[in-house]
């Protein structure tokens, strides 16, 4: 009782003192524009999400839903391309959205995000095997903008594979004629 009684006064405290972070000190009204912030698809709001995501508990009183299963049916590292962070924030999105009934609202500018975050994630492969990461990316965008969901068919992977290891021979050829 006599802690319940003090918690009040001492974040007071702690927030006229400037040591409360921004999540304690901010409001559960603002869940909406905190999600709208960390859902743009920008560097900006993707690390923002991802500070957030590494400390969770910072955020503990928005009641967010941080669960994921990452790309759902489709592979979370197609051929080797990680594409778990993108799915996760991808997911965040979803769920959160949704509790809050705005998802219909905000569907377009997550999937856009997601493609965004993919084609970063993307961009940190070399340049000879680059295109087979978009070109997944591509098609995990498109699936989630049709359907909602990450659903890869066997021809796209296979066109992926295919772009995959022309540049795994392109880049081979490259250091040999480099060597030489």
């Amino acid at each position: 009782m006599k802690v319940a009684r003090l918690a009040a006064p001492l974040a007071a405290l702690l927030l006229a003192l400037g040591i409360a972070t921004d999540a304690h000190a901010a409001t559960p009204s603002d869940k909406p524009a905190v999600m709208a912030a960390w859902s743009q698809p920008n560097s900006t709001s993707f690390n923002a999400w991802n500070a957030a995501r590494l400390n969770q508990g910072a955020w503990a009183a928005y009641g967010f839903d941080w669960t994921t299963d990452y790309c759902s049916d489709s592979p979370d590292q197609p051929l080797g391309f990680d594409f778990r962070i993108p799915c996760q924030r991808h997911d965040f999105g979803y769920r959160n959205f949704k509790v809050i009934g705005t998802f219909p609202a905000n569907k377009s500018r997550i999937d856009d995000s997601f493609y965004f975050d993919l084609k970063t994630k993307c961009a940190t492969y070399n340049a000879f095997v680059r295109p087979a990461c978009t070109s997944l990316a591509w098609t995990y965008y498109q699936a989630v903008s049709a359907f909602g969901s990450v659903s890869l068919s066997d021809s796209a992977l296979d066109k992926a594979a295919d772009l995959l290891a022309k540049g795994q021979r392109a880049q081979a050829m490259a250091e040999s004629s480099a060597g030489n």
